[in-house]
């Protein structure tokens, strides 16, 4: 469950940030003007479905495991690609389109020479996200309920996660959150300590998110900090790999050595999707660990977040059934 987005792609130099006044690496909102001239300034723009949960839920559908979705997009020619793209991979998405207000969300995402990625959100559709589309029956069949950190930035998407966090509680799933993005944890920590120290089984955050929710000065301080507040916690390290707990075992996670990396856009997301389907799928943690290095690695090799041709042909192998 997450802001159903488009990602519009660009390989630029790091002159384009400083023009824009952007940090390396973040995620800043933006609104329909802003986006219009910072792409006048993306040359050569890819576009594909992104939307961060959305990533992880087609990577699950890739690597042979069964996803759903909970997003808003509007009835035009973005929202339909971004729905076609979930729906070609088997990814139950079934929330109406939005007939007014906004057009679909897009994510300009800026992807310098070191492969990192700058992302600047236009919500649009996105931010329409409401608790009427969140229905029981979504939850039914499901066994884990992976909800997005940026949506807590939308009072009605804040009250839709309210309601999935209450329809999965009473299904028995496990809930599974992603803190998004530094300065979403910023804006938000003292709702995210309490969603995860109440609700929350399963907790991803990547280095710097882990440090900025704890205040703890590395990666490992951080991860042991959290460890014992959920279930599993998951903190990523990038290419040192990431650490993978629960409250009593805490596993160093090697990462799945790739070159060149082109880009990382995405590799969070599909990190989540190995640990998720691994755990879905009552797998040891370690193995869980590896499947998610396997598949975020699959996204470090091609532009843009989901694995396509040749970079997604492993994901299948990665946890075979049976």
């Amino acid at each position: 469950m997450g802001n159903a987005l488009v990602d519009v792609l660009s390989q630029v130099d790091d002159g384009v940030l400083t023009r824009h006044g952007l940090a390396k690496g973040s995620m800043t909102l933006i609104d329909l003007d802003q986006a219009d001239q910072l792409a006048l300034d993306m040359p050569n723009p890819v576009t594909s479905a992104g939307g961060s949960s959305a990533n992880t839920a087609a990577v699950i559908a890739m690597m042979g495991g069964t996803s759903g979705y909970i997003g808003r997009v509007f009835d035009d020619d973005l929202g339909r690609a971004f729905a076609n793209a979930l729906g070609d991979l088997g990814v139950a998405f079934d929330t109406e389109y939005a007939t007014s207000g906004p057009r679909t969300g897009r994510s300009l995402v800026l992807v310098t020479p070191d492969a990192q990625r700058t992302m600047n959100t236009y919500l649009g559709a996105a931010s329409a996200l409401h608790p009427s589309d969140v229905e029981d029956s979504l939850m039914q069949d499901a066994s884990i309920l992976y909800l997005e950190g940026y949506l807590w930035d939308q009072p009605d998407a804040k009250d839709a996660i309210r309601k999935a966090i209450e329809l999965a509680t009473g299904h028995g799933l496990r809930i599974s959150l992603t803190l998004s993005d530094g300065f979403c944890v910023e804006g938000h920590r003292s709702e995210f300590v309490d969603l995860i120290d109440n609700h929350v089984d399963i907790l991803f955050a990547n280095e710097a998110e882990a440090m900025t929710l704890t205040g703890a000065e590395s990666g490992l301080e951080a991860a042991e900090v959290l460890q014992g507040r959920c279930d599993v916690v998951a903190v990523t390290l990038g290419e040192h790999g990431s650490l993978l707990s629960t409250p009593d075992e805490m596993h160093k996670i090697e990462p799945t050595a790739v070159s060149p990396v082109v880009d990382t856009t995405g590799a969070g997301d599909c990190y989540a999707a190995g640990v998720l389907l691994g755990l879905a799928r009552n797998l040891p943690l370690p193995v869980c660990g590896a499947a998610g290095s396997q598949a975020a690695s699959a996204a470090l090799i091609n532009v843009g977040a989901r694995p396509q041709g040749a970079a997604a042909e492993p994901l299948r192998t990665i946890l075979p059934v049976g």
